[in-house]
């Protein structure tokens, strides 16, 4: 389906269906993701009675080439296509509880409010004050300076969009995007040191529950960086659990692997009985 933006052009969304749906989720999804990959993750919701929306920003995915959308930055995401999908929610099930899950990129989206400010509960998924320096690997600094600051804009001017498949980062990107993504990357505290986003005030904005949630193996959404992400949301109720590979059953989980299909047995009933309970709530 596609859902259209207040600054012209749409956004290709998929609804899960729930049969009898206690609530409605929009998975914002994470920089050069596509939203097959929250599939099994959106499907697991609605089988349980959460309908649940994923969706592409626009240049990315199924929402566009990066090419013709060159022009557009990680703020346009932010600002426009994050609130577009979740008012086309909001919309669609009236009366229902509105829950956000926000993975990386979309925990910004959830913690700036564009998700919505008076949301039922949100979970914040990976999501972290971004800043190049806090990447605990030296190497991984290294390959991600090179990527944001060097090849990757370098690569935008040129061609009009950042080729991120074939460099192993994901969904191709617009050159705007990158170029943004680098300038705050660079910055002490990401975005919240841009004047022009002012994201403290945003932040601040967001009220009711959250779950914040990571990994112990994450390379860069550290404990310590998605902590210092919640620290701004100064009127939100911030619940916060770090997972280990270890009590996922797993060998690894990484920036991704919370969504992924093989912990659907071990964190997502752990995901889903919270989001059931703040829906309940949310529907005395």
């Amino acid at each position: 389906m596609r859902i259209p933006v207040v600054t012209g052009g749409a956004i290709t969304a998929t609804l899960f269906p729930a049969p009898e749906p206690v609530a409605v989720l929009v998975v914002h999804p994470a920089t050069a993701t596509p939203q097959g990959f929250y599939a099994s993750f959106a499907g697991y919701l609605a089988q349980n009675g959460i309908a649940t929306v994923t969706y592409d920003y626009r240049g990315t995915g199924l929402s566009g080439s990066p090419r013709d959308h060159r022009d557009l930055g990680m703020r346009d995401w932010l600002g426009v296509d994050a609130p577009a999908v979740a008012g086309w929610a909001a919309q669609r099930f009236p009366g229902l509880p509105r829950l956000a899950a926000g993975h990386s990129l979309g925990g910004h989206a959830v913690a700036l409010g564009a998700a919505g400010t008076d949301l039922a509960a949100s979970m914040i998924i990976a999501s972290h004050v971004a800043a190049l320096r806090t990447i605990p690997s030296f190497l991984e600094r290294v390959r991600v300076r090179v990527m944001l600051h060097l090849l990757g804009p370098a690569l935008g001017r040129s061609l009009g969009y950042v080729p991120a498949r074939s460099l192993g980062l994901g969904e191709d990107l617009p050159a705007a995007a990158m170029i943004e993504w680098g300038a705050w990357a660079r910055m002490e505290n990401y975005f919240f040191d841009d004047p022009s986003m002012r994201a403290r005030e945003r932040a601040a904005t967001l009220t009711g529950p959250v779950l914040a949630i990571g990994t112990s193996d994450d390379p860069w959404s550290t404990p310590r960086q998605m902590d210092a992400l919640t620290g701004y949301l100064t009127g939100a109720e911030v619940e916060r659990r770090t997972y280990t590979p270890a009590c996922a059953g797993v060998p690894a989980i990484g920036h991704h692997g919370l969504l992924r299909r093989a912990l659907r047995d071990s964190v997502w009933p752990e995901l889903l009985a919270w989001l059931h309970a703040h829906a309940e709530k949310a529907s005395r």
